[in-house]
């Protein structure tokens, strides 16, 4: 039997094009999903997300027992899990676009605009750069060097160094990935940085942490 990856569905993300990179590099069993009874029987979870820190976690929160189910699979069960753009932030204990909102507590740090100090920077961060691995970057994440697209106005920035697996440069050091136990996060799209990102999503298949 394929391995079932919850592709997870809040209303926030851009699965068509997930859900297509995940089986371009082989796997056969993405489930798009919401139900928490699928996201516990899951052999990987996927969270991506597209949108405001704010509208991406209410938009989670608002599905009776899926958060509970995927804190259950992740950090009990010990299930890969991987988050991409907000679904990164969401790992973070707080985002503070349009407020304060209150993430999955799973990385502590906060997510915050990022910051212009060069007129020559632009922001929205569009576009690719480079993935460069963290001085901390534990042992055994996914994450290698090299470039990705990034769409991004706010980033993580992370309290824990060791969580910090890979940077990029944006004006200024920003955090690309974070990774902790079973978890990765990736602020870049790897459904849409062709063969380094699918690169990416092939590990993910076959890790296990």
């Amino acid at each position: 039997m394929p391995e079932v990856i919850a592709l997870i569905d809040y209303g926030a993300g851009n699965l068509h094009s997930v859900h297509n990179a995940l089986k371009a590099v082989g796997s056969e069993g993405v489930a798009i999903t919401a139900d928490p009874d699928v996201v516990r029987a899951a052999d990987r979870i996927v969270l991506p997300g597209v949108g405001s820190f704010k509208a991406c976690a209410e938009g989670l929160s608002s599905i009776d027992g899926l958060i509970e189910a995927m804190t259950e699979r992740v950090q009990v069960g010990g299930a890969p899990f991987l988050g991409i753009c907000v679904g990164m932030q969401l790992l973070a204990t707080q985002g503070l676009e349009h407020g304060v909102t209150p993430g999955l507590g799973w990385v502590a740090g906060e997510v915050r605009a990022i910051e212009v100090t060069d007129p020559a920077i632009k922001v929205p961060h569009m576009g690719w750069n480079d993935v460069a691995l963290s001085t901390h970057a534990p042992e055994g994440h996914l994450i290698e060097d090299g470039e990705a697209y990034f769409l991004h106005s706010y980033h993580f920035a992370v309290d824990e160094p060791s969580h910090i697996a890979a940077m990029t440069d944006h004006g200024g050091g920003l955090v690309a990935a974070v990774a902790r136990d079973t978890i990765v996060g990736v602020q870049f799209h790897p459904e849409k940085s062709q063969a380094y990102g699918l690169g990416l999503l092939s590990r993910f298949l076959e890790w296990a942490p």
